[in-house]
């Protein structure tokens, strides 16, 4: 019986948790998900031009990642090609662009995984590679390492060949005042942010592989070599052919402390293992009958493990896609910058809760 009561009260918690799921059908050939940041977005305090040019570069975004689905491409290439016009976006926290640190520089973090042998790169204070998600993708290709930091991954970045630019790619000036603003007035990142503008995309390709990438600027006047979430696998990225790819966005801490990525996809994997045959054979055994992931279910774990993020006092989102293709936004905010497409035609993007 107790698989049943598991399985039922997942499908409660899809209904009772006050996190904002939202879920496209599973079986597509391929599908894709994208975020670019969560938190406090108050359309009466937008301008009419602001959403209209959030949702242009979302689409942006989402159709090179779809395009690299459709064509017959990986998961892995798709989820890059998504990110890389976000990076370059100065709407977003992440390279060109990022928010300042305490001292008044841009530091950047990314990290990549791959669904299929779960294979990882990240790299966290970088300073001068114009693209971080396409280190992270070298440190994942060369393989000694999973993590590399600071001057360490400059140098190696140096080595693998990568595009660099100076600090002036990365400022503008809307994150210079904003650190001006934190400092001034003794604000929190959140009070000056009012969002957490971390890019990521999560993808499943023809070939059913999964993959995942993050990555951000981390948060305004952060001091002393603070790291989020994003770069952290498990965390804030995490990609697992057996489950789920899930890309995060939020208060880093909060998700670390909670391991959110690989909670989300080790909760849906030993969802998706369970079968009746515990059961049947408590009643005398009978034929096994697998019982698999249905929209409802994914909606409640990934839900669930956001409650347990606000309980702890943090806020944010997730975008998830599984094995069957289904795409779920959760997130405990007003609002997430995110977008969806899949070979069945659906093809959207959004920012509000209730769209």
């Amino acid at each position: 019986m107790r698989i049943i009561f598991k399985l039922l009260t997942l499908i409660a918690a899809a209904a009772a948790v006050p996190a904002l799921a939202h879920d496209i059908g599973g079986g597509s050939g391929w599908t894709i998900a994208i975020h670019g940041g969560a938190g406090t977005m108050d359309r009466d305090k937008m301008t009419a031009e602001q959403p209209a040019a959030y949702q242009a570069a979302l689409q942006t975004a989402l159709d090179a990642g779809a395009k690299v689905l459709r064509e017959g491409g990986s998961a892995m290439d798709a989820v890059k090609a998504a990110i890389v016009p976000m990076e370059d976006d100065p709407k977003f926290n992440a390279g060109r662009g990022a928010v300042f640190t305490w001292e008044g520089e841009n530091e950047m973090d990314a990290a990549l995984m791959d669904g299929a042998n779960r294979a990882a790169g990240a790299v966290t204070g970088v300073k001068s590679v114009k693209n971080p998600i396409l280190l992270a993708e070298a440190v994942m290709k060369d393989g000694r390492h999973v993590f590399l930091s600071g001057a360490g991954a400059e140098e190696f970045a140096g080595g693998a060949g990568l595009e660099m630019a100076d600090a002036d790619w990365f400022a503008t000036q809307r994150r210079k005042d904003a650190l001006e603003r934190l400092k001034a007035r003794q604000l929190s990142a959140i009070d000056v942010d009012h969002k957490f503008g971390t890019v990521g995309a999560v993808a499943m390709d023809q070939n059913g592989n999964l993959a995942a990438g993050t990555s951000t600027g981390g948060l305004t006047g952060k001091r002393w070599g603070r790291i989020g979430d994003a770069p952290i696998i498990g965390a804030g990225t995490y990609a697992d052919n057996r489950s789920c790819a899930v890309s995060a966005t939020g208060a880093g801490e909060y998700f670390i402390r909670v391991g959110v990525a690989q909670e989300i996809c080790t909760q849906l994997r030993m969802s998706s293992s369970l079968s009746l045959e515990e059961f049947n054979a408590a009643e005398g055994g009978v034929k096994s009958v697998q019982v698999g992931l249905t929209a409802t279910i994914v909606e409640g774990i990934a839900d669930a493990v956001m409650a347990d993020v606000k309980d702890l006092g943090g806020t944010g989102g997730v975008i998830v896609v599984t094995p069957d293709g289904h795409a779920v936004f959760s997130f405990n905010t007003q609002g997430m910058y995110r977008g969806r497409a899949n070979s069945n035609g659906l093809n959207e993007v959004a920012i509000f809760a209730e769209e």
